[in-house]
């Protein structure tokens, strides 16, 4: 892994699930980490819920735009970590895949949607002392 990891979450519309994931990722790794995100078929803008869902946690995603998959971002990503939407990521030698199986946020409430965070939450915590073993999680 390089000196400054690089994570790219993956999921089909890249409007919920991806988008909170990177966004604990920003707000807990800081500059220690880049953070990718994007979609198989991205939607137009962000879930509102999500949004709301990580507002409560004090961190903004309302900004972020749904971005298309690319074999670039793939590239140039240490750890690809797919959302349990069966996406289907080039795969390319020296890289980590995950596949973390999240219910998808799409069309449900807030009190749905915490659970997804709070775990999502936890699934980042967990990453950031493997990734970044030195620094500890946040």
């Amino acid at each position: 892994m390089t000196a400054k990891p690089t994570v790219l979450f993956v999921c089909v519309h890249n409007a919920g699930r991806s988008q909170m994931a990177a966004g604990f990722l920003r707000a807990l790794g800081g500059d220690d980490v880049e953070v990718l995100s994007a979609g198989s078929a991205p939607k137009d803008s962000i879930n509102p819920v999500a949004v709301e869902a990580m507002a409560e946690e004090g961190i903004d995603i309302a900004g972020n735009t749904p971005k298309v998959l690319t074999v670039e971002a793939v590239r140039e990503s240490d750890v690809v970590i797919t959302m349990g939407c069966g996406d289907a990521c080039p795969i390319f030698p020296g890289k980590r895949y995950e596949d973390w199986e999240l219910d998808d946020p799409a069309g449900q409430g807030i009190e749905a949607v915490r659970p997804i965070r709070d775990e999502i939450r936890r699934r980042i915590e967990g990453l950031l002392s493997e990734i970044l073993p030195n620094r500890g999680a946040a």
